[in-house]
């Protein structure tokens, strides 16, 4: 997911106090020590409890870490554990905790920080929308619906530095889990101590390469280096500036300005050939893809046939060529590329193939009759809504006028500030919403879960109880060829019922300077700076 925000001349007022504040020294011998990067928007929230976007993610990776983490090579490595048992069942993981892993306050990192931050994010009363992540561990799901007591969760700290953690079900990709934000520690008596605890760079204790220094509200959060991180003489910065920006052109005027080293948000659409041609821009692969979705409770997309009638008849090819050009891929799938199969080397989606065609009119017309609304007629009015951004803008326009020319159907467009289109989004106060889904670790159930009829994060409402029984069957199979067999088996269920319009499975397109080195990307589009540097 993205965060997006609108950030006006006052950005470029702190960007060149920035620029005069970090130069080198010496005649350039000197290393610059500062990193100025943007990601986008102000962040919803810094609590790992409560994020569910992107934006957050990556600043949030650089003030915490979990019990792993990711190399330069995508492998999970020892974060703040050490190490680690698996009983011979996989049902019981054991993890030691290093003995100078502290908080940025100086305080050790304790398993009961681990135990505290996981329990209360499954909570009831907290209302996390990431819970799901943590159903794999023993009475999870039960404790989070208020079933069972947070005592009977399978959490346990055994003593300071040993947490013990028993699964409900056999778990392939646990330990690529607690490389995810959902799984860091919290301490305790900050968090308790004020519950604004995570807006306030007073309070906003973490264990991660960096601590958090100022944070001027939708403008810019400047981390430095934390002295106390168990492994800080591997990191070479001093600082991080993240610019809170979402406007590409305002981004775009910052990089060619040397006003910013590093930029995860898109150039706009105009500016990308130019870059490309220049060697400025990267475009990297990602697993994610980029869809809208329908609102299933409301007509007309409470029948299936208008909702496949609108995925069929949109031309994604076009939308590519001539729009994003960013090389990605037309989705006539849901789980998109880059998961693995059974066999080594073997892709997901390649071995599930394809569900529908590209361009289909003649079948869209045909089903869209079917429906009961013949070329559009007697439809009720339908709105789409995306959050702000220049290419939101321009892909919902396109989609509109596609609708429009091969089914006679009129969208009107809707766009919002980011945090007030999250709320609709999540409050289910839309017809169709745009929303783009990146994996949170390598393995095709990161896709499959999300559709689960009560993961908080599926906002269609669609819900199918032969989809949800083969994806639970999945989640506790140990057998690989079984486990992928009955994720291919949910997929058609739901590329059947098609809940959403898949368009395209995305790229990550950046720029950065070649003086910047060392960051740490992962195929789910991460960010991790603890080796960047800037030389």
């Amino acid at each position: 997911m993205r965060k997006k925000v609108w950030v006006y001349l006052l950005v470029l007022v702190f960007a060149a106090g920035a620029l005069a504040g970090c130069g080198s020294s010496g005649g350039g011998k000197t290393p610059n020590k500062t990193l100025r990067i943007t990601t986008g928007a102000e962040p919803e929230t810094l609590d790992p409890r409560k994020a569910i976007g992107v934006p957050e993610g990556n600043v949030m990776k650089q003030i915490f870490e979990g019990l792993c983490n990711v190399d330069a090579k995508g492998s999970i490595v020892p974060g703040v554990a050490e190490r680690w048992e698996v009983a011979p069942d996989a049902m019981k993981f054991t993890f030691y905790l290093r003995a100078n892993a502290k908080w940025s306050n100086g305080d050790p990192v304790t398993a009961q920080d681990f135990e505290y931050a996981w329990k209360t994010l499954l909570s009831p009363e907290l209302g996390s929308r990431y819970a799901e992540q943590l159903f794999c561990i023993k009475n999870a799901q039960q404790y989070n619906k208020g079933e069972t007591s947070a005592d009977q969760v399978g959490i346990r700290a055994l003593n300071d530095r040993t947490l013990e953690v028993v699964l409900e079900k056999p778990t392939t990709y646990f330990l690529s889990l607690t490389t995810f934000w959902t799984y860091y520690p919290l301490c305790k008596k900050v968090v308790e101590s004020n519950d604004k605890w995570n807006t306030d760079v007073n309070t906003l204790i973490g264990n991660g390469p960096f601590k958090a220094a100022e944070w001027v509200h939708n403008s810019k959060i400047t981390l430095v280096k934390n002295e106390n991180y168990w492994q800080k003489d591997v990191v070479k910065l001093d600082k991080v500036e993240f610019y809170l920006v979402e406007n590409q052109k305002t981004i775009l005027d910052m990089f060619e300005n040397n006003q910013l080293d590093v930029s995860q948000v898109p150039p706009p659409l105009a500016e990308m050939p130019r870059l490309q041609k220049e060697n400025k821009l990267k475009i990297l692969p990602e697993v994610g893809v980029y869809h809208y979705m329908f609102n299933v409770t409301k007509p007309p997309f409470d029948n299936v046939k208008v909702r496949k009638a609108m995925a069929l008849a949109i031309d994604r090819t076009k939308i590519i060529d001539t729009i994003t050009k960013g090389g990605e891929k037309a989705a006539l799938a849901w789980a998109p590329l880059g998961l693995p199969d059974v066999k080594a080397g073997e892709d997901f989606r390649k071995v599930g193939g394809d569900f529908f065609k590209d361009n289909d009119v003649e079948t869209a017309k045909k089903l869209l009759a079917e429906a009961g609304y013949p070329d559009g007629k007697g439809l009720p009015p339908i709105t789409m809504l995306y959050n702000t951004s220049d290419i939101h803008k321009v892909i919902a326009e396109a989609l509109q006028e596609m609708w429009k020319k091969n089914l006679g159907i009129t969208v009107s467009l809707v766009n919002q500030e980011w945090k007030v289109y999250l709320q609709a989004r999540y409050q289910g106060d839309f017809m169709m919403a745009r929303r783009g889904w990146l994996g949170d670790y390598l393995d095709p159930m990161t896709a499959m879960e999300t559709m689960l009829g009560d993961n908080k994060n599926n906002n269609t409402r669609w819900k199918n109880p032969e989809y949800d029984k083969l994806i639970r069957q999945a989640q506790v199979t140990l057998e690989p060829a079984q486990r992928m067999k009955l994720m291919h088996d949910a997929e058609k269920i739901l590329m059947e019922e098609m809940p959403f319009v898949p368009i395209y499975f995305s790229t990550t397109k950046l720029y950065e300077r070649p003086n910047v080195k060392g960051i740490i990307r992962d195929a789910m589009s991460s960010v991790y700076l603890r080796e960047a540097s800037v030389e």
